[in-house]
C-alpha cells in the first residue's frame, strides 16, 4: 500500500527539479551510493555532486510528478514521470522508480531504475 509521500522527500525532488546539486547532496550520508540505472555507481557526497552536477548540464531543465511512495524495512520506493526540457527546448516525459536505502533520516543508497535512453535519442 502507498503511503503519503513525505514533505522531505517532496524536498530532495524540488532542489533536483532546481538543478541545486548541493541542496541534492544534503539529503545523502558521507559515504553515500548513488546509481542511475546501467552507469557506474558514484560513491561518496563529492563524487555524486560531481556526477549530478554533469548530467544537469546536459539539460535546460527537468520537473519530477511524484505518484505513489512506499516504506519497508530501512527502504522507501518513490514512483513517478520527470519530464526533462533539454538544451534545444523539447521535452520527454518518462517514468522511473528510485529506491532509497535509509541510514536514519538520511540516503546512503540512492537507485535510480528507468530507461534514459529516449532523453538522448534525437527528434
Amino acid at each position: 500500500m502507498s503511503m503519503e509521500t513525505p514533505s522531505w522527500i517532496q524536498e530532495l525532488f524540488s532542489s533536483i527539479d532546481a538543478m541545486d546539486v548541493d541542496t541534492f547532496a544534503s539529503f545523502l550520508t558521507e559515504d553515500a551510493q548513488f546509481k542511475f540505472g546501467n552507469a557506474p555507481p558514484a560513491t561518496g557526497k563529492e563524487a555524486i555532486k560531481k556526477a549530478v552536477g554533469g548530467f544537469f548540464s546536459t539539460l535546460h531543465g527537468l520537473k519530477h510528478a511524484l505518484l505513489n511512495t512506499w516504506s519497508h524495512s530501512g527502504s522507501i520506493i518513490v514512483q513517478g514521470e520527470v519530464t526533462y526540457t533539454r538544451k534545444d527546448a523539447s521535452t520527454v516525459t518518462l517514468p522511473f522508480v528510485n529506491v532509497f536505502g535509509m541510514q536514519g533520516n538520511l540516503i546512503e543508497d540512492y537507485l535510480i531504475y528507468m530507461d534514459i535512453n529516449p532523453l538522448f535519442q534525437q527528434k
